[in-house]
Order: structure tokens, then sequence, then C-alpha cells
């Protein structure tokens, strides 16, 4: 067999939160007994993305004896989960990736406000959990909103949600510098169209602004950028296209 980079699991540091094989594009990752196990070689192609997603530092990369990476098998694997419903790498069918349709259930409208039903078209929606490599981000129009937004603004599903794909985080609660480099990655490589960033009133909330807009530098990307501001009792205050600032220029060296 070949020498090649394959990851190593540390199962005593694992805590089998399941991260590591939402973020394995090949699904060669699998949470088996509350940890998370290698479950082909051949699924494995050794660059590391779910390097980044493990809290506990338990993968690293190591260089040893192991078989080819078969692109086509882990493909054909990965599509079989999908296509039969079947839980995804990380063990919990909540993590599952999904793409809806423009109703999230297959409810029709009613006349009372609570049958209406849900315009939410993606799953997962919490910005730890969506893989960057999620399919729906791909040319999205990306609604980037507070955790607290859905909770205070009563019409936030027919104002925000039809035809746009949705993450939430909280930039107080949650890891700011971490959302920042996972947003610019989601940013850089799906080719995002859009982006809203929906915010509460609070000072706080502003932190979700300025990540957002940092992402962006870091991405390199100019494309049309709308912040809306929804104060505690649910009204939205301000909504207005912004221009994002764009990246520094790098000096030249000796300069």
């Amino acid at each position: 067999m070949p020498v090649r980079q394959i990851i190593r699991i540390d199962e005593e540091k694992c805590d089998g939160c399941g991260l590591c094989a939402t973020a394995c594009a090949e699904g060669a990752i699998a949470i088996i007994d509350g940890k998370a196990r290698l479950i082909s070689e051949t699924y494995c192609d050794g660059l590391g993305a779910c390097l980044g997603e493990c809290p506990q530092g338990a993968i690293s990369m190591e260089e040893r004896e192991a078989a080819p990476f078969d692109e086509e098998a882990a493909i054909q694997a990965k599509g079989a989960t999908e296509v039969t419903g079947e839980p995804l790498a990380c063990g919990c069918p909540g993590s599952q990736v999904q793409t809806m349709g423009p109703c999230g259930c297959p409810n029709e409208p009613g006349d009372r406000p609570e049958d209406r039903p849900s315009r939410l078209g993606n799953w997962p929606v919490q910005l730890r959990l969506v893989p960057v490599s999620a399919p729906y981000l791909r040319g999205a129009d990306l609604v980037i909103a507070a955790d607290c937004v859905p909770c205070a603004h009563p019409d936030f599903h027919e104002r925000f949600l039809p035809g746009k794909v949705l993450v939430v985080g909280c930039p107080k609660l949650d890891d700011a510098a971490y959302y920042q480099d996972k947003l610019a990655d989601m940013f850089r490589h799906n080719g995002v169209r859009s982006i809203e960033v929906v915010y509460m009133e609070v000072p706080c909330c502003g932190g979700l602004v300025r990540l957002v807009l940092g992402a962006m530098a870091d991405a390199g990307i100019d494309i049309p950028l709308r912040l809306t501001r929804i104060g505690i009792g649910g009204v939205v205050q301000e909504s207005k296209e912004v221009t994002a600032p764009r990246p520094a220029p790098a000096v030249p060296a000796g300069v």
C-alpha cells in the first residue's frame, strides 16, 4: 500500500460531538459507540477538512501506509446515505444536511397564523453545524441571523426566508473568531450571491455585523449586503444596503 496522509483520531480526547463527521464531505468519519471513527481509509482524501472542526483537538494527520483514496466509492457511499435518508456520518439524524422545497413542511397555508407553513429551505441552520461544503450554499442568497431574531420578530419566516438560505449564531455566546473564519470559507468557496445580516438592537449583537464584514474582507468578495436591525419588541428598526469594506491591498516586499 502507498504511504500517504490520512487522519488519526485520538479516542481518548473525542467526545463524540460529530462536528468532524459533518465537515467530512467524503463521509469517511462516523460516530460509533459515542466516538468518531474512520470507517474506510479509501474514503479519506487526506486533505484534513475535518481538522479545524474538532473542539477537543482529537483529530490530526499522520503519514502511514493506507489504501488509496477512492473518490468514486466515497461519492457512491455518500450518495446512498443521502438518497435513503439514513443518518449521516455524524450519527445524529438531526444533523443530516437537507435542502427542502419552497415550504419546509407538507402543510398548505390555512386561514389561521398557526397554519402557515414554514419557509425554511435548508437544514441544519446553526452556523457551527453547517458544513462549508453544504450544497445549499452554492450560489445562495444568504440570511445570517442572530439566534434571538426569530424569537423576537413575529413574521421572520415570511419576511426573511422565502428563496433564502439561513444560518444562525450568537456573536456573544459563541466563538466569533471561529465564525468569521468559517463564514469566510463559505463565501470563498460557494459563490454566495448576496447576504442579509439580521441582528438585534442590543449592543452585543452588533458583533454579528462586524464578523460578517470581516469574513467578507477575508474572502475578498464584493457582493450585495443588507443590514437589518430588529428591536427587542420585534419591530424592524432599520434595513439598509451597505458597501462592505474591501480588503487592504498587499504591500510589496521592501516598500
